[in-house]
């Protein structure tokens, strides 16, 4: 019997360290897509995190009529399959992501597995809607996608957005919703929250093990400060237990003062080196921890206003790396929503 249910026939080794970058289903399957392989073969990058279901709740590629996710499908992605063998070719690690509880797309198909309020699905103030994390429906929905990436391919399935929307535990007592099986007392216990994003985590990690992929998961950067985040349903070390790969998002940017740091996004040195001590210890609590792979900040967060930011370019980039470096954690992912990554960083500093 072979190990593993299902063999691509695609070969990637994992990298003496991810070092990777974020990329959207625009950018994999338009013209940027040649200029950031080139990116990966003139610096140490060499990985990419690839949307294959978006923020939104659509596929970025068109699966076939036959699929029971045809009528999500969009055709940003044309093939994915020539996409990742011209990664494996260039020998870049491919990851996918995919985004799960937040979906406004599901959310408005099926409003019984959303969220609530007077009748209508709910939506936070970006207009964005939550599908709800208490639903196996709802977890197997984005299994059986995690599974599809795995098929085609993909070394690693990141899942994002595992969790409640933000201040939710302000709304859990208006929204309507079907909390499952985690209703025993007739109670929406905060603890519920927790159990049910950390269940979903361990679920996952086991489907997904007859594919041959590693599992990551995103999660906020103040999640590792804290016993747990119940509000909205993470604890840092309840899933860093049930993945591969654990990745914070530790953009200086998204930090309020923190760390005895009065305005995190001037100084990246400081908020990484210090968030990254406080990881180093949590992690080594757990038995079997997990490969840390911090999200980085690599956009200017001018929204912050003046004073309480500044430019990010190859400098501040690689301030953040070295203070990961500098706390032994040797892989990064970074982030820039359109996708421009700062040039002139050196990824592999002493």
């Amino acid at each position: 019997m072979p190990r593993f249910l299902y063999d691509s026939g695609l070969t990637f080794e994992y990298p003496d360290a991810v070092r990777g970058i974020y990329v959207t289903g625009h950018s994999a399957g338009g013209g940027r897509f040649e200029s950031l392989v080139d990116l990966m073969n003139t610096t140490d990058l060499n990985a990419m995190v690839i949307d294959i279901k978006d923020d939104f709740g659509y596929l970025t590629y068109e699966p076939g009529d036959d699929s029971k996710f045809a009528d999500i499908g969009q055709p940003y992605i044309d093939d994915p399959r020539a996409m990742l063998e011209q990664l494996e070719e260039n020998k870049i690690y491919p990851i996918a992501r995919v985004v799960v509880f937040k979906d406004t797309v599901l959310a408005e198909k099926k409003p019984e597995l959303s969220f609530t309020e007077n009748g209508q699905v709910w939506a936070n103030g970006r207009g964005e809607s939550f599908v709800n994390p208490f639903l196996k429906e709802v977890w197997d929905y984005n299994i059986e996608i995690a599974i599809e990436a795995a098929k085609m391919g993909f070394k690693e399935i990141q899942f994002d957005y595992v969790r409640f929307p933000e201040g939710f535990e302000t709304r859990d007592k208006t929204l309507q919703y079907d909390a499952g099986e985690y209703v025993d007392t007739g109670e929406k216990d905060i603890n519920y929250r927790v159990n049910a994003v950390s269940d979903f985590v361990a679920y996952a990690q086991e489907k997904l093990k007859p594919y041959d992929v590693d599992v990551s998961v995103d999660i906020f950067g103040y999640s590792a400060t804290l016993p747990e985040a119940p509000g909205i349903g993470q604890n840092f070390s309840e899933i860093s237990e049930h993945v591969d790969v654990i990745s914070s998002m530790i953009y200086p940017s998204h930090w309020t003062p923190y760390f005895g740091i009065e305005k995190p996004d001037l100084e990246p040195y400081n908020l990484i080196a210090e968030y990254s001590k406080v990881e180093n210890a949590k992690l080594a609590e757990l038995e079997n921890p997990p490969v840390s792979r911090p999200w980085l900040q690599d956009f200017t967060a001018s929204y912050l206003g003046a004073g309480n930011y500044m430019e990010y370019g190859a400098a501040e980039v690689q301030a953040q790396i070295q203070a990961l470096y500098d706390n032994d954690i040797n892989e990064f992912l970074l982030w820039n929503a359109g996708n421009t990554y700062t040039e002139g960083v050196d990824y592999l500093p002493e």
